[in-house]
């Protein structure tokens, strides 16, 4: 990224005025909703502490952002690897590279985010914490696959030996919570029966591939043989684990992965995954920018549209995957309400923990 000369931050500033003064002012006379025309997006920025190689998080949002910039004809501008530290210099960046919406795409960046959008007048999407939206410059897009997710716990429920289901996560945030609880509350509807046990790599362990892989094990050794995994890139240690080790009963050990697809380099372990699309919640921020919008409600993934489903392996059985899509229908349907539990001591009351989350 290269940034422009002090006097292009200078006329974005002026602009950015300008056009809030004139705003307000045809807002007064003519309702909200009237001067949102006069928004003019150019660049679509997005930023992540990782690279997007990890066929989650951060591929899935960086190929999102980039598909979304092409539909809009937005410049695309990326911002990858950053860490989980300080990045008010990293949005001051992309802000004077002339972002019309800068996507914070890390809970790290949740702080920051919002005070860099203050100070150079650009909108700002950030997640978990959706109190702290503002119409007009703070969106919070804090996501949820927990529909999927009650699918997966079906699917797991079908699928093991042991009668033993692991969940492991690289820590908990509140989208890993929601879809935690939901795995735990599909699978125990199919068989009460069932043992769920929970292990938590550390607070914020999102990129520790040896960790996932060593609480993996621990998690098999304990009598599962389906692992849900939640962790970024802590994920491939997760699947090391599974590919490396035979469940207690003897048998194969399975994946079940979430927002991306990692059969590319799946080796006969991965079952599934709850793959997220966000390309409908980016382009309902552009479109919300547009209409003056941004920042007045959550962006949801839902089964209905397909922002958030069940991936369909070659290992799954025809007659098991023919009950999991009679139970999405019920959830699109309305006859099956599946609620979001965003909070980790009510998720790890669903299940038996192995290791104590955080406090």
């Amino acid at each position: 990224m290269t940034r422009p000369a002090a006097r292009d931050s200078d006329r974005r500033q002026t602009n950015w005025m300008v056009h809030t003064i004139l705003c307000g002012a045809i807002a007064w006379s003519l309702g909200a909703g009237a001067c949102a025309a006069a928004v003019e997006l150019k660049a679509l920025a997005i930023m992540m502490p990782e690279e997007p190689t990890d066929y989650g998080w951060n591929q899935q949002g960086f190929e999102a952002a980039k598909a979304v910039a092409a539909k809009y004809g937005l410049k695309f501008l990326p911002a990858t690897g950053l860490g989980y530290g300080d990045v008010h210099s990293e949005l001051r960046e992309l802000a004077d590279d002339g972002a019309s919406l800068i996507i914070a795409h890390a809970a790290g960046y949740n702080t920051a985010a919002p005070e860099i959008g203050a100070e150079k007048h650009v909108p700002v999407a950030i997640v978990d914490r959706p109190k702290d939206s503002k119409p007009g410059a703070v969106a919070d897009y804090t996501l949820s696959g927990h529909q999927g997710a009650y699918l997966a716990g079906v699917l797991a429920a079908k699928t093991t030996r042991t009668n033993v289901l692991g969940v492991v996560v690289s820590g908990e945030p509140p989208s890993w919570n929601s879809q935690s609880a939901a795995f735990a509350q599909g699978a125990r509807a199919t068989d009460p029966g069932l043992r769920i046990v929970y292990a938590v790599i550390g607070p914020a362990a999102y990129s520790d591939a040896a960790g996932g892989r060593r609480v993996t094990e621990s998690v098999i050794g304990a009598g599962a043989d389906v692992i849900f995994g939640e962790g970024d890139g802590a994920s491939f240690g997760m699947l090391q684990a599974v590919e490396t080790r035979k469940s207690t009963g003897g048998g194969k050990v399975w994946f079940i992965d979430v927002i991306g697809d990692k059969t590319p380099v799946d080796k006969g372990n991965l079952l599934s995954s709850v793959v997220w699309n966000l390309v409908p919640v980016y382009s309902a921020m552009i479109e919300d920018l547009k209409a003056n919008r941004f920042g007045t409600h959550p962006y949801p993934l839902q089964l209905a549209d397909d922002s958030v489903r069940l991936l369909h392996s070659k290992h799954i059985p025809d007659k098991v995957w023919s009950d999991v899509e009679a139970v999405r229908k019920q959830i699109i349907d309305g006859t099956l309400k599946v609620e979001p539990i965003f909070d980790a001591v009510k998720a790890r009351a669903l299940m038996n923990p192995l290791a104590a989350g955080p406090k």
